[in-house]
């Protein structure tokens, strides 16, 4: 329905997509019998086992189809209420006012290795929010830099004078794409006024680069007493974590004008102190220095999260959560937040390591009933949501860090800026609310977890055009990285005292708490899908039927269940990439997982790399796999290590190829002495399953002879851990 009242006209509706909501109804129905039916014959199995062996087959696979079972009943969460929003962006100013009464806003940028996530991609963020159609006085960008690097803040530096030409020139021609690097890379046809931007725009990233290979700001960088102030900081004592907090105002909007004379937003650059006697929390951390700083200069009701590398497509954005946030309806008093999904430029065509993440980023927040689950960036916040549930009063240290706090005076006087340094320092969260807001290496799933229960709730704005674009790994060692970090992150939610399936559903409801689940439980796939890996080959290469025969009733029940979940997935996600996650990140975070929680030390935190290889790249868009050594950056170096994630990837490909080739030589003897095989049709099944999805693995071990072939090591000892395996069964 609209979301009108009697005085204004609508500025957004939500409608419930009934028929796609009442066939996944039925659906699930059907599937949940077929399930119960599946336990009723893990039960009689169990009951009666054929030998040992099969007891123990047995109850692995009944451990492996109780998680899946679960994981499917949590999913129903986002199907039973598939929704639709709209947004009605032309009434928006009849609503407030003019543009005159569109709330300021602070925006959030977070960087953290200038090496991984080059400069210049985080400044081509910076600009194409600066952009923004909105009212240049009331929108200040705050870039968080958790490395204290100099070669960030002399790029901001250079960017800050760029924008001078650039925001002018992008109001003049009414650009979409309002990132340089995109403009010119797509939108780019030439003229005199053009060629001299881009020029200007050359000129930057040559000196910044220069800077940036140096690593350090020579004294020729260095143009007048400001930068030679801001600079000095950086001594033989600082460190990126070791430092004092450092704060440069790059733009004032109270003093600061383009090239035409208008306004220009404010640009803040921080460093938040840190000091090696003091723990520090990364993301989490860095963003509530930047909602404390923020408060202090300028305290906008409405914030904007984003991760550096996610450039703005559309300058219309903020008009867009404003239909949200700005809606003068009384049900939007509990709305904390409007969550844009996370959409991915450079996406090759077959989308080889699912980095578009369509079902967690664009399918479950519409069927989510109390709104989308943050995802940490592209996210807009009321202020208020960050400091208590919709109707509490939250005690404070000081008033200027209320959401209420109107900030008085300039931004950059003495009184403001000695506050910053204040609320910026590492021991400011001691013994404070601030030091109780971390929880998980996932931030983001945390912190909306929390929100939604203490009754916020979200708005979730999909649109056509992509309102912004990032960058998705190309590099399948960064991919599972990436996704080892959330496995761990999210499984220390799953168990903590805010889990989903329990303090979640006491919280939320039902179906809140389930589709949070789903999330929070997502590394416990590596479970059935791990022992499905395994287990039947294995019991397969050695002659033992653990599965149905054909003639049995069960067997259509397995054939049911798999083609039923395969085809209702199938065009959300490649499952090629659900079985490597399951077999490798998956896997390696629920360990260390553990290992955290025994309190034994393990890697910390990995930024995933946002730099871009040529010759990566180039095997991408051709949609090879990339399972060659690793690579890392390092003080500006590339490092090579082996991954014991591809140990796991080349012994779960060797054993299903091995078995699928022992099983047909099994049944073509066995038939040939006249016995019965149908017991072993559906391990069969599973194995040539494997093979085909495991292709590209073999042809990394086996074919390729480039820097993507899988290490002769590793495959080799992959090969040693199936023969292992394989020892183990026999002699047992």
């Amino acid at each position: 329905m609209a979301s009108a009242t009697a005085n204004y006209p609508p500025l957004n509706s939500r409608k419930l997509l009934r028929r796609r909501a009442v066939l996944n109804r039925l659906f699930a129905l059907t599937y949940a019998c077929a399930i119960l039916a599946l336990f009723y014959h893990h039960v009689k199995t169990l009951l009666r086992p054929a030998t040992a062996a099969n007891a123990v087959a047995a109850l692995l696979l009944l451990l492996a189809d109780a998680v899946l079972s679960f994981m499917w009943i949590t999913v129903q969460s986002f199907r039973l209420y598939p929704t639709h929003n709209e947004e009605f962006p032309e009434n928006l100013e009849k609503v407030v006012g003019g543009t005159g009464g569109f709330p300021a806003l602070d925006v959030f940028i977070c960087t953290s290795d200038p090496y991984k996530e080059p400069p210049m991609g985080v400044v081509n963020t910076a600009l194409s929010v600066m952009a923004y159609e909105y009212p240049a006085e009331k929108l200040s960008v705050y870039i968080s830099d958790d490395s204290g690097s100099e070669l960030t803040l002399f790029t901001f530096m250079e960017a800050a004078r760029f924008a001078g030409h650039w925001l002018p020139f992008c109001r003049e021609r009414n650009l979409m794409e309002r990132s340089p690097e995109a403009y010119f890379a797509s939108s780019y046809r030439g003229g005199t006024e053009i060629d001299k931007i881009k020029m200007m725009y050359e000129n930057m990233k040559v000196r910044v680069k220069h800077v940036v290979e140096r690593g350090k700001v020579g004294e020729e960088c260095i143009i007048g007493d400001r930068e030679r102030r801001a600079f000095g900081k950086w001594t033989d004592e600082f460190t990126s974590q070791n430092h004092p907090a450092v704060i440069e105002i790059l733009l004032d909007n109270s003093r600061d004008r383009d090239i035409t004379g208008n306004a220009m937003p404010n640009l803040v650059y921080l460093s938040r102190e840190k000091s090696k006697n003091v723990p520090h929390h990364f993301k989490a951390g860095a963003l509530n220095a930047l909602l404390r700083v923020s408060a202090v200069m300028t305290n906008a009701p409405i914030i904007l999260t984003l991760d550096c590398d996610m450039c703005s497509n559309d300058p219309e954005t903020p008009r867009r959560a404003l239909c949200y946030l700005a809606n003068p309806s009384t049900d939007q008093s509990q709305l904390g937040y409007v969550q844009f999904p996370q959409r991915f430029q450079g996406i090759n065509e077959g989308d080889i390591y699912c980095g578009d993440f369509k079902r967690l980023f664009q399918i479950n927040p519409t069927g989510m009933k109390n709104g989308p689950n943050y995802l940490g960036t592209e996210c807009f916040f009321r202020r208020r949501s960050l400091f208590g549930a919709p109707l509490a009063i939250v005690p404070l240290e000081i008033p200027e860090l209320s959401p209420e706090h109107c900030p008085k005076g300039l931004i950059q006087s003495e009184r403001t800026l000695a506050w910053t340094q204040k609320v910026a320092g590492c021991n400011y969260e001691r013994n404070t609310n601030w030091g109780h807001k971390y929880g998980s290496l996932v931030e983001d799933f945390y912190t909306g977890l929390k929100l939604q229960c203490k009754g916020w709730r979200s708005a979730f704005c999909h649109l056509e055009r992509p309102a912004f674009l990032g960058d998705a790994p190309i590099c399948l060692i960064d991919v599972l990285t990436q996704s080892k970090r959330w496995a761990i992150g999210l499984l220390e939610v799953a168990f903590s005292k805010f889990s989903p399936i329990t303090f979640g559903v006491q919280s939320m409801g039902l179906l809140m708490g389930l589709s949070y689940a789903h999330h929070a439980f997502w590394p416990m796939w590596s479970v059935p899908i791990t022992i499905y890996a395994f287990l039947p080959q294995i019991a397969l290469i050695n002659g033992l039927s653990i599965c149905p025969k054909v003639s049995d009733p069960c067997f259509l029940i397995y054939i049911f269940l798999f083609l039923g979940a395969y085809t209702q997935d199938l065009a959300d996600f490649v499952l090629r990439m659900c079985l490597i996650r399951g077999v490798t990140c998956h896997v390696f975070g629920t360990i260390e997982y553990t290992l955290k929680s025994l309190g034994i030390a393990v890697q910390g935190f990995n930024v995933t790399s946002k730099v871009l290889d040529d010759e990566q790249s180039k095997k991408y868009e051709q949609g090879a796999f990339e399972l060659g050594a690793d690579g890392f950056i390092i003080n500006g170096l590339k490092a090579r290590a082996i991954s014991p994630m591809f140990v796991a990837l080349g012994a779960a490909a060797i054993i299903n190829l091995v078995s699928l080739v022992q099983g047909l030589i099994v049944v073509v003897v066995r038939r040939s002495n006249g016995e019965n095989v149908e017991g072993l049709v559906l391990q069969i099944l599973l194995a040539g399953f494997g093979v085909v999805n495991g292709w590209p693995i073999y042809e990394a071990m086996f074919i390729k002879s480039d820097k993507g072939r899988m290490p002769t090591k590793v495959t080799l000892v992959s090969a040693f851990v199936v023969s292992l395996l394989y020892t183990a069964v026999s002699l047992a």
